[in-house]
């Protein structure tokens, strides 16, 4: 959950109506609530938080200022309709990869405070959750101060990373069968979620823009585009643990040295690795942490990540984890290079809601390192894969 707000939006007026409290800012805006609680005290003003605008499961994100506390509201709206626009589409079944009452079940049941803490991860305290009068969900979590994982140093991101790999080897093989956790989450994502919105042609590939991507790059890219099933099978093939499965800096503060981790609207069952593949493409991916950077954040969090296996017990190889990190990144992001493709070709940076590209163009040169890493990482999966079946046809594997 991000805690930056987007500007300053004193509150003029509270008042109740038949849909709760309504909470008026300066310029307007009208924000409902179901209840404010009690420990804010008199509400002084409101503030928009920025976050992914792409999820259809949230209806918006506040921190709201009293005059003894402040808070976040964070609203989960019911999937009363398919909405197109969205990148991440909601649903009611509760494994469904973005079911809309799964981050409101983590807190209220303490999953969330509880899954990680053996390893020094915290998340913020809940203040209260309930129904709205339309039908949603919303969460009042306690507002959290200290330094954004945008702003984080490289090192800070690996201590992450190992306090992550700590935690999850504890859950490796026994994640719990809470009916409501997400299941095969990452198989549901590339088929209900952004991979829908990219449409890529052949030629597109070696249009001049995109041809500022070294020619390898563009095939393996081309190639994973094509066939995303042969790496997403050696992504679930791994070793099973709880995942948060949205893990990267706009879900971190560092508050007073301890992590804080947010936004736990996705998580369930994953594989081993898939958080850290993750943290490590999106520290990068919306410009909001500077790429020349990715290098280093990549062989610092993989290291983190690991050490942090091994000194939990984990007892698989260093070799079988760095695998399933490289598996897990491909799979996730076969979609993300057609998509700069697509847009670099017909000059169109489409929906964002971060805003840190001008054009196209210089979105996909910004991007080129994060392209190189996925088809290097779908490279090594492919490479593996084909090492497997040869044994496998030479009888040395079952």
């Amino acid at each position: 959950m991000p805690q930056h707000p987007s500007g300053d939006s004193q509150v003029t007026a509270r008042t109740r109506t038949q849909q709760g409290t309504r909470l008026e800012t300066a310029d307007g805006t009208e924000v409902i609530c179901a209840e404010v609680p009690d420990t804010l005290g008199e509400v002084r003003a409101v503030a928009p938080l920025r976050h992914g605008l792409g999820n259809a499961a949230t209806g918006g994100i506040w921190r709201v200022l009293g005059t003894a506390a402040s808070a976040v509201l964070k609203v989960a709206r019911l999937p009363a309709y398919p909405d197109p626009a969205k990148a991440f589409p909601t649903g009611d079944e509760p494994t469904h990869w973005n079911y809309w009452r799964r981050e409101s079940l983590a807190y209220q049941t303490d999953l969330a405070a509880t899954a990680y803490a053996s390893a020094g991860i915290a998340v913020p305290a809940l203040l209260t959750a309930g129904p709205r009068a339309d039908g949603g969900v919303e969460l009042w979590l306690a507002d959290v101060s200290g330094t954004a994982g945008f702003d984080w140093p490289v090192p800070r991101l690996a201590r992450f990373a190992y306090e992550l790999g700590a935690a999850q080897a504890r859950w490796v093989g026994r994640v719990p069968g809470t009916p409501w956790l997400s299941r095969r989450w990452l198989a549901q994502y590339l088929a209900e979620g952004p991979p829908r919105r990219v449409s890529v042609q052949a030629a597109d590939w070696d249009h001049p823009t995109v041809a500022a991507w070294p020619a390898w790059v563009r095939r393996e890219l081309q190639r994973l585009w094509a066939s995303p099933q042969q790496v997403l099978g050696a992504a679930q093939a791994g070793e099973r643990t709880l995942c948060h499965l949205d893990v990267w800096p706009a879900n971190l503060i560092d508050d007073a040295g301890t992590s804080v981790l947010f936004d736990w609207s996705f998580v369930g069952e994953g594989a081993v690795g898939e958080d850290a593949a993750n943290l490590i493409l999106d520290s990068c991916s919306d410009g909001l942490m500077d790429a020349s950077l990715l290098p280093e954040i990549a062989a610092s969090v993989t290291d983190g990540y690991l050490r942090g296996l091994r000194d939990a017990g984990w007892p698989g190889s260093a070799d079988s984890a760095r695998a399933a990190i490289a598996a897990c990144g491909a799979a996730k992001y076969s979609w993300f290079g057609p998509w700069w493709v697509s847009r670099a070709v017909r000059d169109d940076l489409g929906p964002s809601s971060y805003g840190q590209d001008h054009s196209a163009a210089s979105g996909l040169n910004r991007v080129a390192g994060l392209v190189t890493l996925i088809a290097e990482w779908a490279r090594v999966t492919a490479e593996s894969l084909c090492v497997i079946a040869d044994r496998r046809v030479a009888g040395q594997l079952p």
